[in-house]
């Protein structure tokens, strides 16, 4: 077992389901996306780029989706707080997930990525 599916693992429900049912759809998106284990979290990486995470907010204790160049995006359901360049996307374990909105920004963001309209290195 891996980092990442070790993680997972030892998650309880409805936040485990959630991570894994987040972590099949994001890797649907595309063929150029996958996951990764980075700084201790499940991270998935676009064409060798760190691209989108999955963590749970300490303060309001709800997973979340955070978005590596967040900062280029102006959705009002996306969450900048402290954060310079990542925001992040808080779902609710309990409510079917909210794929439209996700599929939507992973899309935004493979076409800053494919577009070179942001100046990133590899990780």
């Amino acid at each position: 077992m891996n980092a990442s599916e070790n993680y997972y693992d030892q998650l309880e429900e409805p936040v485990k389901s959630c991570f894994l049912a987040l972590h099949h759809f994001i890797l649907s998106l595309d063929k150029d996306i996958v996951p990764a284990w980075k700084y201790g979290m499940p991270f998935f990486c676009y064409k060798g780029r760190m691209f989108c995470y999955l963590w749970i907010h300490k303060k309001y204790q709800q997973p979340y989706i955070g978005v590596v160049e967040g900062k280029y995006f102006n959705e009002p359901f996306l969450l900048q707080e402290d954060r310079s360049r990542m925001k992040i996307m808080l779902l609710d374990p309990h409510k079917d997930l909210p794929v439209a909105g996700i599929e939507a920004i992973i899309h935004k963001a493979i076409h800053l990525y494919k577009t070179g309209l942001i100046a990133t290195k590899k990780q």
